[in-house]
């Protein structure tokens, strides 16, 4: 867990090499630019405007479910005209769909009326015919006077056709007016049928188009590549007849970047960020723990000069995840499901990422679920080797309770050593190290009164003492030049003490951990055993029904585990743990580079 030691590098030469110097340095990549000038709006939009109709053109071609072999040669390729296509196909593809739904659901209204076609007025002796679909129970409320004849009859309405020059009274009929237009349903028939035979020549040209994937694909990366090589022309410092480019480089790459000043032939100076400087946040850990940073990007980067929780993140929210899910069975699920995606889940460097954090998640799930001795639910033979592992009781509430506080305790203590470590080269690192020993000390003195124990509770007396003096007096940043500085410290120490009800409020919101766990596993158990009395009380089809139940009700289970693991577990890290280990928030380090090499 560490973030990467950064660099500021400035770069000066003749304006007229400006362009030569931005692509050759985008090439060399792992440049974070720094904007000498502000970022003209159009150019931005410009850049946005030429993908984003790639991209919705791309994502609509990859949603075709059956796609033709890949155009590798990119002569006869032309983006815009290829887009331009794609999006006459989708609204073509869009119309003609609306349209079938509107004929399929007109041809429904009409059918039971027959296929008829309306005579003129004339014909008829200005006679008109009106449509109602009358309930069958409301039959006998028709008036005897009107002239009708009920064409079709189904379970429930009958079908009425009204002969009248005016419309029937509302008094006269029990409910309102039926349309039925005037298209017949053999002509509605018709306009369907050729509706549907147009959609499938649209999809087959939508399938045509798809040959284009891999050449959109390549053509969006170079058209990224172009705009960032666009953008980086208007956020240099141009003086003719010199032009000043600023980025923020690894300091492992100093070498690097000089061998490439010297082969420009251009001036550059390599130095520490200054202390008003913000540079961005670097993160640098293993590949397969690199996971716990796609997750803390999620919510919040760290500061350039604060401390990388990637990997704390990584392995506490497997935990608080498999403390959630706490069913061995339903790991078991979500491994198959992993093991299913592995392959497709490792074609992509985020996708390896991810993929390892599951894995772990899930191995912390299985563990945790035999520790507990749940399976789907149940619980193991007491005879059996599964029995053997089980040393939890989610029944038993108290020790439950202890244990999420207990991890929430050394959760947030952890936290604050962080911080106690990050200032240790200040007196003011006393003050996470009193938040330290005010939490672990509150919880041992709990423990304390509950065993009765008082050698324990002197202790940890002593704790919340030292830890509550600890505050008082060096949780300010406040340095001391006269003898009224010492007074605002001491109240800035006072102020600070006003924390212990949040970090009670903190360690308390662990309790979740058991209470979310203890809710999936009730519920496991109530599917069962509603599954069992219906299999004992209802004979042969009640196998069928109990399996249902067990299906359906499970896997709703599983949803709402998958859920509450994933809102809650990441909760607990982004706020109860970064409130008491994250101070500052920073912005990810954006590499110049070339995305299409």
């Amino acid at each position: 867990m560490a973030i990467v030691t950064l660099k500021k590098m400035t770069l000066c030469g003749l304006l007229e090499e400006k362009s030569q110097v931005l692509e050759r340095l985008q090439r060399l990549g792992n440049a974070h630019l720094i904007p000498l000038t502000e970022l003209p709006v159009s150019t931005e939009a410009a850049s946005h405007q030429i993908t984003e109709k790639a991209v919705s053109a791309l994502k609509y071609l990859m949603q075709c479910r059956n796609k033709r072999h890949q155009v590798q040669s990119a002569e006869e390729f032309k983006l815009e005209e290829v887009v331009e296509q794609v999006q006459m196909v989708q609204a073509e593809c869009r119309r003609l769909a609306d349209r079938r739904d509107f004929l399929l659901k007109r041809i429904a209204e009409v059918e039971p009326w027959g296929d008829f076609k309306l005579s003129e007025l004339a014909e008829l002796g200005q006679i008109r015919l009106w449509f109602y679909i009358v309930p069958k129970r409301l039959m006998n409320k028709l008036d005897n006077e009107l002239v009708y004849q009920v064409v079709h009859r189904d379970n429930i309405n009958c079908y009425v056709v009204v002969l009248s020059e005016r419309e029937p009274e509302s008094t006269a009929v029990p409910v309102p007016r039926t349309h039925t237009g005037k298209v017949p349903l053999s002509q509605l028939k018709k306009q369907l049928e050729y509706t549907e035979l147009q959609l499938e020549d649209i999809q087959a040209e939508r399938e045509s188009l798809t040959r284009w994937i891999t050449q959109i694909s390549k053509s969006l990366v170079k058209n990224q590549d172009q705009a960032d090589l666009q953008v980086a022309h208007t956020i240099t410092l141009d003086s003719d007849p010199v032009f000043v480019v600023q980025a923020w480089i690894a300091a492992d790459d100093e070498e690097r970047f000089m061998r490439f000043a010297n082969s420009q032939h251009i001036a550059v100076e390599i130095c520490d960020p200054e202390p008003e400087d913000r540079p961005p946040t670097l993160l640098a850990n293993q590949e397969n723990l690199a996971g716990g940073e796609d997750v803390i990007g999620f919510y919040q980067t760290p500061a350039y000069h604060d401390w990388d929780p990637s990997v704390v993140v990584f392995f506490s929210f497997s935990l608080f995840f498999a403390m959630i899910l706490s069913d061995a069975g339903y790991a078991a699920v979500f491994a198959i499901l992993l093991a299913l995606k592995w392959r497709k889940m490792g074609r992509s460097h985020k996708g390896r990422r991810l993929r390892m954090l599951a894995a772990v998640t899930i191995v912390f799930s299985l563990v945790w679920g035999m520790l507990t001795g749940s399976y789907f639910g149940q619980a193991p033979a007491e005879n059996g080797v599964l029995a053997m592992f089980k040393v939890l009781d989610l029944n038993d509430f108290d020790s439950m309770m202890r244990l999420s506080i207990a991890v929430g305790t050394v959760h947030i203590a952890f936290a604050n050593l962080v911080r106690a470590y990050q200032k240790r080269h200040s007196l003011t690192m006393l003050g996470p190290l009193g938040w330290v020993l005010v939490v672990s000390g509150g919880f041992i003195y709990w423990q304390a009164i509950s065993l009765a124990d008082t050698t324990l509770r002197l202790c940890a007396s002593v704790m919340l003492v030292l830890g509550a003096v600890l505050l008082l007096f060096f949780n300010s940043d406040k340095k001391i030049k006269r003898p009224l500085d010492l007074v605002w410290r001491l109240l800035d120490g006072i102020m600070s003490l006003t924390g212990v009800t949040k970090m009670f409020g903190d360690v308390l919101s662990y309790m979740r951990l058991f209470a979310l766990g203890l809710a999936s596993a009730s519920l496991a158990l109530t599917f069962n055993q509603l599954a069992m009395q219906i299999y004992h009380s209802v004979s042969g089809i009640g196998l069928l029904f109990s399996l249902l139940i067990l299906l359906l009700g499970h896997s709703l289970n599983l949803v709402l585990c998958l859920m509450s693991g994933v809102v809650h577990g990441l909760r607990l890290n982004f706020i109860e743990f970064y409130n008491w280990s994250v101070s500052d928030e920073g912005y990810p380090f954006k590499s110049f580079s070339r995305k299409g090499d």
